[in-house]
């Protein structure tokens, strides 16, 4: 549940106080930034081929993550899955789209030939003391998700985004504001942008607890696909609204240290291994007492 949000602008180098407690456990740790595993840290070497397993989160939470990010799809019969692409093919030695498969159809597939594609509850029930960073993949999955999330009072437990704009509205619609959630994409330009901090604050409203964006644009004309997303000015304006800014997908050391020094909240990270080494290392590394779950 959202707590009430302070007032004033962060000191520089402190994150912003958002009033979610998600987020505003970064605070009890003065310099220390949020590590989330990205697929449960999809390219660690132990690890690598999981993705999106529990087998990959419980290697996440042995590392000492306490956040974990993943992505959702709906079943033809309504079950929410922790899975990113919209067929199993990729991953799994099953085939076909995940919207058009029950459950028991997409649980004759496995990842790497021994893990189960698993639901989001059976993460929030394995890892009871983590926190997930959920993409809302399919506009099935928004009711889906709503309906979790009320059955389980998970409420403080995730933040929530998704590249629709239809969707994170729906969401943020049907949770009345009791569900921490991330920018879409017209709202980070609206942060890019938009040149008054006011009008920032009318278009937002209070909704955007962070701004997850990429290193570097991944599509795009030539002239600007490739560049880099952050800026100290982007950092500057989201710390002004009140807003956290999280970086995905971040696994080259020498990028986790230029995106310190500019001061982000978050990084996401495919190489679990490699982002806490940098962390630790500049005492940024927010520690948590954190159950691995049943092994």
């Amino acid at each position: 549940m959202r707590e009430t949000r302070g007032s004033g602008a962060p000191r520089a180098g402190e994150a912003p106080r958002t009033g979610w407690a998600f987020l505003d456990v970064v605070r009890d740790h003065p310099g220390g930034v949020l590590a989330f595993a990205h697929r449960g840290g999809a390219f660690h070497p132990e690890i690598e081929g999981l993705e999106n397993t529990l087998a990959a989160f419980r290697h996440a939470v042995e590392l000492g993550y306490s956040h974990l990010e993943t992505d959702v799809h709906v079943t033809r019969d309504g079950h929410l899955l922790a899975f990113h692409d919209d067929v199993l093919d990729r991953v799994t030695d099953g085939t076909g789209a995940v919207g058009e498969l029950s459950l028991a159809e997409v649980r004759r597939a496995s990842v790497g030939s021994r893990e189960p594609v698993p639901l989001l509850a059976e993460l929030l029930d394995a890892f009871p003391e983590a926190r997930f960073n959920v993409d809302l993949k399919s506009d099935g999955a928004v009711d889906a998700l709503v309906d979790l999330v009320r059955a389980r009072g998970a409420e403080d437990r995730l933040l929530v985004g998704s590249f629709s704009p239809a969707r994170l509205r729906r969401f943020r619609r049907l949770t009345q504001g009791r569900v921490a959630t991330s920018a879409h994409p017209l709202e980070v330009l609206a942060f890019a942008l938009v040149p008054s901090g006011r009008l920032l604050r009318v278009l937002t409203r209070g909704r955007v607890a962070a701004l997850q964006v990429p290193e570097r644009v991944p599509r795009g004309p030539r002239p600007v696909r490739g560049r880099r997303v952050v800026s100290p000015r982007l950092v500057r304006r989201a710390h002004a609204a009140g807003a956290h800014v999280h970086v995905w997908v971040v696994d080259d050391p020498a990028d986790v240290e230029r995106l310190l020094d500019l001061g982000v909240d978050g990084l996401m990270t495919d190489r679990t291994d490699l982002l806490r080494q940098v962390l630790q290392g500049r005492g940024a590394w927010v520690p948590a007492a954190r159950s691995p779950g049943p092994q």
